[in-house]
């Protein structure tokens, strides 16, 4: 590969490798000239500028190879903070404060933050209501079958652990990351079929619903550590569910009648930048308010990139202003991989050598891959590839990294609702659910396709021709 042969790339690597390695140890064993007060105020700002330069380095590398195999770029990120995250099992230590640094972790929840954003963006409200029965039988069968395989594959797995953590676990299996079976359906020319319009609007509410369930349970899983030990009350559970979709439901009834009179105002302003400034605005608004009232901030995150509607920048476009997916993608491309190579840097490779917790991910993966073709089911039409459909329903990428992310900060009765095994068994099952769904799903529309091209050419062969 043109990556590995490249003479100046590999001194670059070689010369940056050597210069954060020496950085790192001469940080942490140098006592330099300095006061303690310009130690205070430097320390923390190189650390992290340290730590940013790692990451983003070891993300666009990762990434880089995980593409050129074909494979999506958020694994490569995964993989090489995994490298990194364990370099101590080799006896450097250089990078353990890495995972422990406050300033890194809140910009990882930025990023996630507008991760959620971008894929609102992605959907309309407008898009939501059009997608038919079918896309919502498909993405409700697709919730419902892996979060109860799930909760079950951990009862059996984890019996000494409490109902919350099964109840957890099957949340991390509910949604679907669809930007890979989108992605997939592009490059092949199927993204016009019918199956793929199911696929993809099935998504949006599958996103939804995956979110509300993530702030049903981590709602739950707070009231409990809260109280006295007593259980959660139907009443709360009740309540908890109300407040999530009254917020959900609440942001896009108001936003629709508040939003456009704000970006009006907005465009009143004569300073640059005000499009971009405006939309952030609203979506850490909603992150804010979400995170207030019990819920995860991003689901106000996603909740404010589903009911911003292009047509109101109408007028911003007109003065050259580029649209929001555009002027966020910058922010993104810095942010978001700090998320998920962090993420990798969590686990614990040595969690892998234990049988117990390999048997746990296999089982996971197997029930996150067959609840998703419960979808099938919800197809009644027979021309219909509802085998596809199951196949693209598939891959949990970033969506479950976020969902683990959650549970392993979610603290019960002393202890993470995701201890270090989990984290690595859910971690495992993201990995393959997201490698095997591109090469099954391309093999499952193409055979379908050219099988009914063959059925048209024979119903186009005249009778004397036969």
């Amino acid at each position: 590969m043109r990556f590995l042969t490249t003479k100046r790339l590999t001194w670059f690597l070689i010369i940056a490798g050597v210069y954060i390695l020496y950085s790192v140890a001469f940080a942490s064993g140098s006592g330099g000239a300095a006061t303690d007060a310009e130690k205070a105020m430097e320390e923390p700002v190189l650390s992290v500028l340290l730590q940013l330069i790692v990451i983003l380095l070891a993300a666009k590398l990762g990434g880089d190879l995980f593409e050129r195999i074909k494979a999506p770029a958020v694994l490569g990120e995964l993989v090489l903070g995994m490298v990194i995250g364990n370099l101590h099992l080799l006896g450097f230590d250089g990078f353990e404060p890495f995972k422990h640094n406050v300033t890194l972790e809140i910009l990882a929840e930025i990023g996630v933050i507008i991760l959620l954003f971008e894929v609102g963006l992605e959907s309309t409200v407008k898009e939501m209501m059009k997608v038919g029965l079918a896309s919502f039988m498909v993405a409700t069968f697709g919730v419902v079958a892996p979060f109860f395989l799930g909760w079950g594959v951990s009862v059996l797995f984890l019996p000494e652990e409490s109902i919350y953590v099964h109840i957890f676990i099957g949340a991390t299996l509910t949604a679907t990351s669809v930007g890979i079976t989108a992605r997939v359906l592009k490059d092949i020319g199927k993204v016009n079929t019918r199956e793929a319009k199911i696929i993809l609007g099935a998504a949006v509410i599958d996103d939804i619903m995956g979110l509300v369930i993530l702030a049903v349970v981590t709602g739950v899983i707070s009231a409990a550590a809260a109280g006295t030990g007593e259980g959660v009350s139907s009443g709360t559970v009740l309540w908890i569910i109300a407040k999530a979709v009254l917020f959900i439901f609440g942001a896009i009834a108001i936003g629709s009648f508040v939003l456009p009179a704000f970006f009006k105002f907005g465009f009143r302003l004569k300073v640059k930048g005000v499009l971009l400034s405006f939309s952030l605005l609203v979506c850490f608004l909603l992150a804010y308010l979400a995170g207030e009232v019990g819920l995860a901030p991003i689901v106000g995150a996603f909740a404010a990139g589903l009911i911003l509607e292009e047509v109101w920048f109408k007028d911003y476009h007109s003065r050259g202003e580029q649209s929001i997916q555009d002027l966020i993608s910058p922010i993104a491309t810095f942010m978001v991989p700090i998320f998920f190579v962090r993420m990798g840097m969590l686990v614990d490779l040595t969690t892998f050598a234990n049988l117990e917790i390999l048997g746990f991910a296999a089982l996971l993966t197997l029930a996150a891959i067959v609840g998703k073709q419960a979808c099938s089911l919800a197809i009644f039409d027979k021309t219909t590839n509802r085998i596809a459909i199951g196949l693209g329903m598939i891959p949990r990428g970033e969506v479950g990294l976020i969902f683990a992310g959650i549970g392993a900060k979610l603290v019960l009765e002393g202890e993470a609702v995701i201890n270090s095994s989990t984290y690595s068994a859910v971690v495992i099952m993201v990995i393959i659910t997201t490698l095997v769904t591109p090469p099954l799903l391309i093999f499952s529309m193409l055979r379908k396709g050219n099988a009914q091209d063959k059925a048209e050419q024979v119903k186009e062969i005249p009778a004397s021709g036969r």
